[in-house]
């Protein structure tokens, strides 16, 4: 695993380009049941999968990256590394590639037998959410406003679809109006859905500057500009762009959490994918 793990084509290509490509990293994977690969899932007979789940639908992809990795693991040790364990490392080491804190991921996940569309629904952050919704959400899975404030921070890699922020660039009101204008010109009012945008101003790099556009009512979505709109996350939104180590530190220990959200699949429980879309 670790040698995998080590190879310069997957560290800097595969993960990097995954979690470029992934609009929440981690958080709509993990949110549902905790760290079990779910979302992965292609719909059965059985059960429709979690991707088509409204905060998920145009808003997670990048899923053949895993596959890669998946496959290769299979080829060294087969039948030893969940897909779930794939994601939380993947994760961990883009961060870090881009320049962000690293943290401790703990190993022996192991894979859900199904999904669930109506957990996802309900229990995942949509992008037109107020923030007193938020709150509520992230609530659910015991995390507290701080840390969802600190795990949003997570937008400062990646890119969202056209379909998750053309109201905001039309309709609402703290919004830079340059930038919405900017961002007309590839997301029309009809059509165009797929088209992208990155979430912050440098969606390359683990920094702070999802926060700096908060501030500059620069916000992707509707979701990301409620942590800074006259509330009670403002302070923090403050906090994180006059001392960017903080949010640093504060990303990672979420994180851990985040990984660690139960029921964790161990021991005999679940499965181990040979594939991860698909079960056993």
């Amino acid at each position: 695993m670790k040698l995998v793990w080590e190879h310069p084509s997957y560290v800097s290509i595969s993960m990097i380009a995954l979690f470029k490509q992934v609009n929440l990293p981690l958080i709509n994977l993990l949110l549902v049941y905790g760290c079990d690969a779910s979302v992965l899932l292609n719909d059965t007979s059985s059960f429709t999968g979690e991707q088509s789940a409204g905060p998920n639908v145009n808003s997670i992809r990048g899923f053949g990256v895993i596959d890669s990795i998946k496959s290769e693991l299979e080829s060294l040790c087969p039948g030893v590394v969940s897909c779930a364990d794939i994601l939380a490392v993947a994760a961990r080491d883009s961060v870090v590639a881009l320049g962000g804190q690293s943290w401790t991921v703990q190993l022996g996940r192991r894979d859900s037998t199904t999904a669930n569309l109506a957990a996802a629904n309900s229990d995942l952050p949509g992008f037109t959410f107020s923030l007193q919704q938020l709150i509520d959400s992230f609530s659910k899975k015991d995390f507290t406003t701080e840390e969802m404030v600190t795990l949003s921070g997570g937008h400062t890699i990646g890119q969202a679809s056209c379909s998750t922020f053309r109201t905001r660039i039309y309709n609402d009101t703290n919004i830079d109006s340059s930038f919405a204008t900017s961002l007309q010109a590839n997301c029309p009012s009809v059509g165009g859905d797929r088209n992208l945008a990155p979430l912050d101003s440098s969606p390359t790099t683990f920094d702070n500057a999802y926060f700096q556009d908060l501030q500059s009512q620069k916000g992707l979505l509707h979701s990301d500009q409620e942590l800074f709109n006259g509330g009670s996350t403002d302070s923090q939104v403050n906090g994180y762009v006059s001392n960017p180590s903080s949010f640093q530190s504060d990303f990672a220990n979420a994180m851990v959490k985040m990984g660690n959200l139960g029921p964790l699949l161990t021991g005999s429980s679940g499965e181990i994918r040979t594939n991860c879309w698909k079960t056993n």
